[in-house]
């Protein structure tokens, strides 16, 4: 069969990793842009969660596609690692790269984990968390705390330092290497990581420090 064919060579395996860290990618873009609604007011992001939660068919379709995606993500992507190990002389990893984050790349598997490690965190703790109390209040409550917020801030650090390389990575799986556009990659490579860690780890800063008081 063709598709078994394609999911077990290396150019599918590349494909299929390629595709799911862009969809992922995407969902990161979008949530981010949903979470930004907490810096203008608690009316605005809890008129956003609760626009979102209006339409339980497709929260928990989409929910369910996002699992999906990540669980073939986090697993593939331990399968090319320890691949890698076995084969050092066929690498998942373009030796040759625009902009050299060798640690990054060597720590995708853990830096992987520790996000799946969040986002079961996460979940729980919102998604499952208590149903008579509104979500812009429990937003306020977990993230003012020192440990839940540091925990948060770290996450979104680690997320920055997987998606340095992962970015990069994908944007070699679909061929995205040329010269004009080199110097481009080798800049979003570090921006957007970064842009991702400013946005959701100011969360809990906002309230940790206060300035989030009036929430």
């Amino acid at each position: 069969m063709w598709f078994i064919r394609f999911v077990s060579s290396s150019i599918g395996k590349k494909l299929i990793m390629g595709m799911t860290g862009l969809l992922l990618f995407l969902f990161l873009c979008t949530h981010a842009a949903g979470n930004a609604t907490i810096y203008m007011s608690s009316k605005i992001f809890q008129g956003y969660a609760d626009e979102l939660h209006s339409h339980p068919l497709i929260v928990i379709v989409f929910s369910l596609a996002i699992f999906i995606l990540f669980v073939i993500h986090v697993g593939l992507g331990l399968y090319l690692f320890l691949e890698n190990r076995r084969d050092i002389a066929n690498r998942y990893a373009v030796t040759t790269r625009v902009v050299e984050n060798s640690f990054a790349s060597r720590t995708m598997p853990y830096t992987g984990l520790f996000i799946l490690l969040f986002v079961l965190v996460h979940v729980f703790s919102f998604t499952f968390g208590p149903k008579d109390v509104l979500i812009n209040e429990t937003v306020k409550t977990m993230l003012s705390g020192f440990f839940y917020g540091l925990f948060y801030i770290v996450s979104f650090a680690i997320l920055a330092i997987h998606l340095s390389h992962g970015f990069w990575s994908m944007l070699q799986t679909f061929g995205i290497n040329h010269p004009r556009y080199n110097v481009l990659i080798a800049r979003l490579t570090y921006i957007i990581p970064v842009s991702f860690l400013l946005l959701f780890g100011g969360i809990p800063l906002y309230f940790m420090s206060g300035a989030g008081a009036s929430f």
